[in-house]
This record gives structure tokens, sequence and C-alpha cells, in this order.
């Protein structure tokens, strides 16, 4: 990248700001998945470099790309982190905004969905998780008609209204506000799939896109599904006090808290390290964080953060970011975003 250019950039970007006050701290902004491996670096960052601790937080991944996206200049964020990759639509708000960014994959994290220690055990298919987190789903009562099952407001109220295998408790969600790219990725990887067990919901994806997604994403409003906010720790808390509660958030926070809580076993495959980092377990998705170019060089540090987070010792395959439960990427994509992070490579879309 010519260092001139970016200079410049960085220049007649921040110039362009008024009354924003130079600052010495990265400020990073995103995912509440993310964040607990951020701090970590953010903390290791701050004791072994010459800058001081980035501030970091948590706004959900949506939250975060709304920030960073804004603008140029220092009262915007510096890094965003996310659960999901960055949006067309985003990406597009960026570029109008002048901002060129720098993408990097950090690992990745599955979905669970996660009761108390003491609770029963949950099995589930991705249909049953689908027939129990929909606001729309097949009536149950009213046999197919050509092809097509007629959709109602979701009546299941119990899980083994679902299926009598399942617990005769109340479906009690707590989840992920809309902001959260966890949310994002539940409802494609769990929910969309889960519906797609149905064969006519199969047909619909390719006939009409747009009320398929629309019947396979969105979360039903009777009180069954319960946003939690952004705070996972607020939400294992819960679990630990209502053992008929579930709860869906990422397997880092399921690691960190395996005392108190236990993962659904999906389609027969539970939620652990090995079966994550083998693709063995279907909800599972990567974890990213953005960076914009125009910063660099104007808030001290930023090259020198994203050398450590993207370090051997840090996202390797005995790094210390595996405490906090992320499943390492192969070597070779590791080289790849440590070479990206280092070179700024400009992510296209």
């Amino acid at each position: 990248m010519n260092k001139f250019k970016l200079a410049m950039a960085a220049f007649i970007g921040l110039a362009m700001t008024s009354g924003a006050q130079a600052r010495d701290q990265i400020e990073i902004v995103g995912s509440s998945t993310v964040f607990p491996f951020a701090t970590a670096v953010a903390e290791q960052f701050g004791r072994t470099s010459k800058f001081k601790t980035p501030v970091i937080e948590s706004t959900g991944s949506g939250g975060g790309m709304k920030l960073f996206c804004a603008g140029i200049g220092l009262e915007h964020p510096d890094v965003t982190n996310a659960s999901r990759r960055i949006k067309e639509k985003e990406f597009k708000k960026c570029q109008a905004n002048g901002i060129d960014l720098t993408e990097i994959v950090i690992g990745f994290d599955g979905i669970v969905l996660a009761n108390a220690k003491g609770a029963p055990q949950l099995e589930l298919t991705r249909q049953q998780i689908y027939l129990a987190t929909a606001k729309m789903v097949p009536d149950p009562n009213r046999p197919c008609q050509s092809n097509w099952c007629e959709p109602i407001a979701n009546p299941y109220k119990k899980w083994n209204q679902i299926d009598p295998s399942l617990p005769n408790a109340k479906i009690e969600i707590l989840g992920p506000p809309p902001t959260s790219g966890t949310r994002d990725a539940f409802q494609e990887l769990a929910m969309s799939k889960g519906a797609n067990a149905f064969p006519h919901m199969k047909k619909l994806k390719k006939s009409d896109k747009k009320m398929w997604k629309k019947l396979t994403r969105t979360v039903r409003e009777d009180g069954a599904w319960i946003d939690a906010g952004e705070n996972d720790n607020l939400m294992v808390s819960k679990l630990s006090t209502n053992p008929k509660a579930v709860g869906v958030f990422g397997f880092s926070f399921l690691d960190q808290n395996s005392d108190k809580i236990k993962g659904a076993i999906v389609e027969g495959i539970e939620p652990s390290f090995e079966n994550i980092a083998e693709g063995k377990y279907g909800i599972s998705r990567s974890l990213y964080f953005y960076i914009k170019h125009a910063h660099v060089g104007t808030v001290p540090g930023i090259l020198e953060y994203v050398a450590e987070f993207t370090s051997e010792k840090a996202f390797g395959e005995d790094g210390y970011l595996l405490d906090k439960g992320l499943i390492p990427l192969p070597s070779s994509e590791r080289q790849k975003y440590r070479k990206d992070g280092k070179n700024l490579t400009k992510l296209a879309m």
C-alpha cells in the first residue's frame, strides 16, 4: 500500500471532522461474542506494548457496523468486531462515507442452545428448533395441498407438543436481539436450515426467496422468544436460576460456564471444540473484525494491535484465545489474515 496515500487519506478525513480531539487509545465496538476475545488481546497488548489498552464496547455486530460505517474521524471507532460477515448494505454505507476497510477472520465459533446444568438434556433437530422459534410455521392439523403447507401463527407452547420425546416444559428461549450477529447466524444456520426439512419450504426458496426468508427467519413474538440483550453473561445467570429456560449464544460462553450450563445436542452432535473445528456441528460460523484504513497512522497502535490479535501466540493452535473458547483457523488461513492485517488488504465485495 502507498504510505503517502494512506497518510493523506487519514489527514483529509480527520481534518474534516469538527471538534474532534486527538486520542491515543484505539476504540473498538461490535459483537458481544467477539468481545471476550478482543478484550483478552487488548489486555495483553496493553501489558506488553508501549500503547494504551484499547477501549472496547459490546454493541452487537449490527450496532458496531452502524457506528463504524458512520464516518471517518476521531469520534468514530477504529475497529468493529462481528460474529457474521459484513452485509452488502453495510459495506455500501462504509464506501459511501469514504471508508476503506480490511477484513480479518479470527476463528470459528458455534451457536448453542443451552440450559441449566441440572435441567433435562435437550436433543434437538434443526427442524424442531425452527418449529420452536419461528413466528409462522406449517399448520400441524392441516394436510399440505399441492406441495404447499399453509403457515399459521406458531401454536407450540411446550416442547413436547413439537415432539413427544422432548420435555413437557414451556418453550422459553432467551435469545440475542436483532442487532446481534449471533441472531443473524442462528436464523440462517438453525431456523432456515430447519425449515428446509419441509420439502415445500425448499421449493419456496427457489420460487420466492423473499417470502422464504420472512417465514424462516422471523422469530416468534408471543413471549416464547425473549430478547435478552447483548450481555451473554447475564443470560447465563438467568439460565442458572431458571431450569426451564433455554438460551441461544456463542460456544465460547458455554465453554466458559460449563459448570453452570450445558449445550443441547443438535442432529446427534454435541457442541464441542472438536466437533466445531472438524465441521461436524451444524450451527457454527466464522468470527471477524474490520479495520478502518483512514485511522491507521493517526490513532496510535492499530497495526500493532492487529499484529497481536493475528499472532500465533493469540489465535494460533496453542494461543491464549483458545482458553476463551476460540476455535482456530487452519494454518494457511491464519497466515493469510496475518498478511492481510499487516498490508491492510482492502476489502472488495
